[in-house]
Formats: C-alpha cells, structure tokens, sequence
C-alpha cells in the first residue's frame, strides 16, 4: 500500500500577456519581403498577395504565344545566378507569408510561365 502525500506549491503569479505588436496598417513597407514578414506576429493577415521576380535572364528576345514581344527585367532584384538560388528565395518568402497568414488566410501569386511552376512546385513541396 502506497500513501500519497499533499504536494504544496506556491501559486505562480499570473503573467500579463505582452501586447501584440502594431501591424503597419495603412503603410508600405520598403524592404526585403521576407524580412519584412518576419517583423510581423503569426497568423496576423487575411491575405498575402505576391508578386515575386520572375527571374527573367534573358539572353534575347523573348515573345509571347500571340507574337507580342517581352520587355524583360534586367534589375538586380531580379537577377539571381542560378535555379537554386531562385528557389530558396522563393522557400524563404512561402514560409515567412505561410507564417503570417491566418488559418483561413489566402495566397494569391503573380507570376509568368517562367517562374510560376517553380513557385507551383515550392507550395506543392511545403504541403
């Protein structure tokens, strides 16, 4: 037969909650996207609408399927030295946006035959 005996313990004083950060309503945020999103809570937007670079590194001219002619970019935000490159960018942004959004939040991409079956692949791969 085993006796159980009465643990004391001090009661814990209750923690205020700390108070949510102020999300920049009303703003345009500057900077990097993905550091961006990481100054935010969890799960604090409805939505999350990109338009991410297309990593568009032309060596010529390129067309579109009715014969009209893409005006390119050629900026360095949209310049990256490989595939690889593009798709940990492109994981790094999912993952920070996937963060933020509520559970019943939206993702909606921009994005053009170049890049979009890679961004495709990524939200596939991320489940």
């Amino acid at each position: 037969m085993s006796v159980l005996g009465r643990i004391e313990t001090a009661e814990r004083p209750k923690r205020a909650k700390a108070p949510a950060p102020a999300l920049p309503l009303g703003q345009i945020l500057q900077d990097d996207c993905v550091a961006a999103m990481a100054r935010l809570p969890d799960a604090c937007v409805d939505m999350v609408f990109a338009d991410p670079p297309y990593n568009l590194q032309l060596g010529g001219d390129l067309f579109r399927p009715e014969g009209g002619r893409v005006d390119a970019v050629d900026d360095d935000w949209d310049k990256f030295a490989t595939f690889a490159d593009y798709d940990s960018f492109t994981r790094a942004w999912l993952r920070e946006a996937r963060r933020i959004l509520k559970p019943d939040g939206t993702l909606w991409v921009i994005g053009s035959y170049h890049n979009i079956f890679r961004v495709g692949a990524a939200l596939q791969d991320a489940g």
